[in-house]
Formats: structure tokens, sequence, C-alpha cells
């Protein structure tokens, strides 16, 4: 799937501060992110498709636990390229509290929307609380049938 013999598919560039992320990244995961990196310029891989905000962005998967994450896109080369294709990489950062999708977004531009009250309550309430029937007592023992029933209380005195 590459291009003619040994030649890349694709061109590759970085937004500065991507290239400082990956230039301050620890040691194995710059190595490992240069690596994932040439599969996408060779067209080997191809990273998953992000939604939202972030639509026609992918993300790479750069450790085996999935802590560092790169978001690239691919666009059209500028017209003096030797490729008509780049991948341009945004964002080389950790996943957690979703650090890597912040700053793609910051640096694009895009800002996130406030929710609303509404919203942020209808997203955190359980959906079972909805949905749960009514809580049921159970029937004292003597509906039950087949056993026996108690002794009714005599309206009078006792004798």
């Amino acid at each position: 799937m590459t291009g003619q013999g040994n030649r890349p598919a694709f061109g590759l560039s970085f937004d500065p501060r991507a290239l400082t992320d990956l230039l301050q990244a620890p040691s194995g995961i710059r190595d490992l992110a240069l690596a994932q990196l040439q599969h996408v310029v060779n067209a080997r891989v191809r990273g998953g498709e992000l939604t939202g905000n972030l639509a026609g962005y992918h993300k790479l998967h750069v450790d085996a636990r999935k802590a560092w994450r790169i978001v690239y896109t691919q666009r059209p080369a500028p017209a003096n390229a030797a490729y008509r294709t780049e991948i341009h990489v945004v964002a080389v950062r950790r996943r957690a509290q979703h650090e890597v999708y912040d700053t793609a977004r910051a640096r694009l531009g895009i800002t996130r929307r406030p929710t609303s009250a509404l919203t942020h309550a209808a997203r955190t309430r359980s959906p079972q609380l909805t949905t749960r029937p009514p809580h049921r007592t159970p029937a004292p023992p003597a509906a039950v049938p087949g056993l026996p029933q108690p002794a009714l209380a005599s309206k009078g005195p006792l004798r």
C-alpha cells in the first residue's frame, strides 16, 4: 500500500506545538509515537476516527496501556510538497482526563460549549431510577393459601 518502491504514501507535518509535545514526551513514548507515525505515513495503519467537534481527525494509541495518544488529520499537502496528501499531527499527549483531546481542540480553535444544568442533570441521572418497578411488600402470611389461619379475636369478654 505504500507508494512507489519504498517511498511513503503520505507526507508528514506537525503543528509546532505537537512537535514540542513529542520532544517533551518520555523517550520510550517518543520512540513508540514515531514508529506509529511511520506506519501511518506508509499507509499500514489508520487511527480510529474521532467524533463530535473533532470529526475528521484520527487518534492513534501510542503505548500498549493506551495512556498516550496522537491526534492527527489527513489533508492535502501544500502545492510545493513532494506528496499530494500529508498526515498533520495536532497533539501528542496523555489521554488521562481527555488532555490530548482538549489540547487538540484548543489548538484548532474549537471551543467546547458548556452544558446547561438540565443537560448535566440528564446525563448524570441513573436510568435505573426511572425504570425500577414499584417496591412491593410481601403479603402477610395469613393471606397465603394453604397455611393455617390465625384465630379471630372474639368481640366479647373471654370466658
